[in-house]
């Protein structure tokens, strides 16, 4: 049973007035909430006899693994407290990841012109804090998590220096400071409906450990690591002990400890959070919440609306009969997936890169050298197809690998490549198993269906094979949690049209043209919906890729001309489409990225979304040196791709002879990998995805064509179509 956990006051501001006062003045008094900050605090330091506090905690409530991604690589505890003041992703400028500054305290000199009140603090430097936060491109708002609670006229508890930038309203200022747990009396517990704890013993561990000469981290021994874990779990004890029974507790590990960035704890202890695994509208995924997540479920514990600033979701309970052992084992193991991927992830695009090159380099060589004996010919075009199939399968292979627990064995990385390889090989086994298999573009067909079905029913079933994946995304990383990323829509994209293309050859051959291209239509109109909807794909970009290129496609099949002014319209509805999914996603109670690009476009703040995707997609690109030449490539491909006998291109002319849709196929996926790379910030890597699939199955399909145009190349049994003119669109 999954719990919801925003109240109806969290949309006050649309129902009359006079509703939301008798609904406020009708709804009892909330419970005091702790938020309990142990930056660097992860699940393998947790132990049922080493730190039984936080053991119990996680038996009896909500669990799960926190995403504590900022604006950089690995977040610093100032970060992690900055984050929570905003609801937004945030930083220190210029801090050096050491420990927070002590607040100003009353008697004590004040820049600025703002005193602390009396029994309160203020955060040193905040103004220029505020001021740098709002400047970069998340424009996180520091102090909306205090300026919320101040309005609802409750005060404020926070307790250690960090706690302060954790909770300090829009001027800097927390109504009570407690330098630390251990100085806090029974009245600080009870003082106040929202309290703050910062408990950095972990952390302080690192500090003290220094750096080396190259100033990188000195490692700390697992010893030392797990017995300041240990002495954390001591003061969380000290503090639950004061605690009012009906206090909702927040346990996060808050930020990193160099030198790497993991997922941390989360933990959720109270009234309505039931024993099983966190979630949130913002992952999707049981066991996985975000840093930003834990600002929206402080201010929907105390009955306070969620400004549109805060883009978070509150935590929600997903109910698990789980042992503690179970739950604890299961959020350990999401982080070692997480860091496997992390480590081979760069390899696994460079091997795919350039293992594809090499067969390239290596098909040419055999296709064009004249072999002693058809039958030795026969045998290397055989094999060179086999090999342009398994490699055209492994991005596919590379989402199928989750579906077997890799990262429970000792050494996670062999193990995940070897299933990667080992799905490659039944894809492509399966393209050539059937009867299809002497068919010029069938076994291609089969090998992209495949994988647009598995990244269809992936994300309209919870986008579990999508992360931790080779070519999907992490939650270290926290770029996205659910839906298409960059990688797997390019995926999906170039399968989508392959399939569609390759599937309108067989009413083309029966001269139904109309049937052609009604099936372009429905694929395209059932990826577009996949790739866009919120509850699915969730992706702005694809829907802008995804459109003209289909609708170039059928005017392909169809044999109209294509031109760049039909391809602009069809791509202006493409903008109104994703326009009006956006409209309709920002009406609801969660909307996702699409719904706050609306919200953005109508506050006049969405241009800044905009610039932090183009200038990312232009940093993809490189300096200019490298970015004009591979535009002229591109433009060159183009035309190579529609009339290859011009640029001597006779090979790939030899599959057009064979297929009346590869050429469309062809073109219409180098499209999408282009449009797909100029409206997306992953830049070229969109295109170079679109390459590892559509590459490798044309070349399976030009040697196909080849062996049939050979003498006895037919195989037994096989239909041997005649070779026919493609249309030239």
């Amino acid at each position: 049973m999954l719990i919801s956990l925003r109240p109806a006051a969290a949309h006050a501001d649309r129902v009359p007035a006079a509703t939301a006062a008798s609904t406020a003045a009708a709804a009892p008094a909330p419970a005091p909430t702790v938020v309990i900050g142990i930056p660097g605090l992860m699940w393998s330091d947790l132990g049922e006899h080493r730190t039984p506090t936080l053991w119990r905690l996680t038996g009896e409530g909500g669990a799960g693994g926190l995403s504590v991604r900022t604006t950089r690589p690995s977040t610093c505890p100032m970060d992690g407290w900055l984050t929570l003041s905003a609801g937004q992703r945030a930083r220190m400028a210029n801090g050096n990841c050491g420990l927070p500054s002590a607040p100003v305290l009353p008697g004590q000199p004040v820049s600025g012109g703002v005193a602390p009140p009396e029994g309160g603090a203020v955060a040193p430097g905040w103004q220029m804090i505020k001021n740098d936060n709002a400047h970069t491109s998340y424009h996180a708002q520091v102090g909306l998590l205090g300026d919320a609670v101040h309005k609802a006229r409750m005060c404020t508890t926070a307790v250690g220096p960090g706690a302060v930038f954790g909770l300090a309203d829009g001027s800097g200022k927390v109504d009570h400071y407690v330098a630390s747990p251990d100085k806090a009396t029974a009245a600080d517990w009870t003082r106040c409906g929202l309290t703050a704890v910062e408990i950095d013993g972990l952390f302080r561990t690192f500090v003290s450990a220094g750096v080396d000469p190259k100033g990188d981290q000195v490692p700390v021994p697992r010893k030392k690591r797990l017995a300041a874990a240990a002495a954390a779990d001591q003061q969380v004890a000290k503090v639950l002990a004061g605690l009012p029974s009906n206090a909702v507790v927040l346990i996060a590990g808050l930020s990193d400890v160099k030198p790497q960035a993991h997922l941390r704890v989360a933990i959720a202890k109270g009234t309505p959070f039931k024993p099983g695994y966190l979630t949130s509208s913002a992952t999707r995924q049981d066991g996985l919440v975000t840093l930003t997540d834990l600002t929206a479920t402080a201010l929907q514990l105390l009955n306070l609306p969620q400004p549109e600033q805060a883009v978070g979701s509150p935590w929600d309970a997903k109910a698990s009969d789980a042992s503690t052992a179970d739950k604890v084992e299961t959020l350990r193991e999401q982080d070692v997936a997480a860091q496997a991927v992390r480590r081979v992830q760069g390899s696994f695009f460079l091997v795919l890169g350039s293992t594809q090159l090499v067969l390239y380099g290596i098909a040419a060589l055999a296709l064009r050298r004249r072999w002693k004996g058809q039958g030795t010919r026969l045998r290397i075009l055989n094999g060179t197809r086999f090999v342009a199939l398994f490699w055209g399968a492994i991005p596919c292979a590379s989402f199928l690998a989750g579906l077997v627990p890799w990262w429970q064995v000792p050494h996670p990385i062999p193990v995940l490549i070897v299933t990667v390889l080992g799905f490659g090989a039944l894809i492509a086994s399966v393209s050539l198993a059937g009867p299809w298999r002497g068919s010029v573009t069938t076994p291609g067909l089969v090998i992209a269906a495949i994988t647009a079905t598995v990244l269809a029913l992936d994300v309209m079933t919870g986008s579990n094979l999508q992360i931790n994946t080779l070519l999907g995304y992490t939650a270290i990383v926290a770029g996205r949690f659910y839906g298409f990323g960059n990688q797997a829509f390019a995926l999906f994209a170039v399968a989508a049209i392959l399939t569609a293309a390759w599937l309108a050859e067989y009413p083309l051959r029966q001269g139904r043209k109309d049937l052609a291209i009604a099936l372009v239509a429905v694929i395209g109109v059932a990826a577009v919906a996949i790739d866009g909807l919120p509850a699915w794909g969730a992706d702005f970009g694809g829907v802008l890729a995804l459109v003209p290129t289909f609708a170039m496609l059928g005017l392909m099949i169809s044999g109209r001309r294509v031109s760049l002014v039909k391809v602009g319209l069809f791509g202006l509805a493409g903008v109104v489409l994703v326009l009006a999914i956006s409209y309709w996603n920002a009406r609801s109670a969660h909307p996702t990225h699409l719904g706050r690009f609306w919200q953005d476009l109508v506050n006049g703040d969405a241009w800044g979304t905009v610039t932090r995707k183009f200038d990312s997609m232009i940093g993809s690109l490189g300096f200019w040196p490298f970015t004009v030449p591979l535009a002229g490539a591109i433009i060159f491909l183009y035309f190579v791709l529609m009339r290859p006998t011009r640029w001597r291109a006779s090979l790939l002319d030899r599959a057009y002879a064979h297929s009346d849709t590869t050429r469309p196929a062809l073109v219409c996926s180098l499209t999408v990998g282009i449009i797909g790379t100029l409206v997306n910030d992953s830049g070229v890597v969109i295109l170079a995805v679109a390459f590892s699939l559509a590459i490798p199955l044309v070349l399976a399909a030009t040697v196909r064509a080849l062996e049939l145009d050979a003498p006895g190349g037919g195989t037994p049994g096989s239909a041997r179509p005649e070779p026919r003119s493609a249309p030239t669109g």
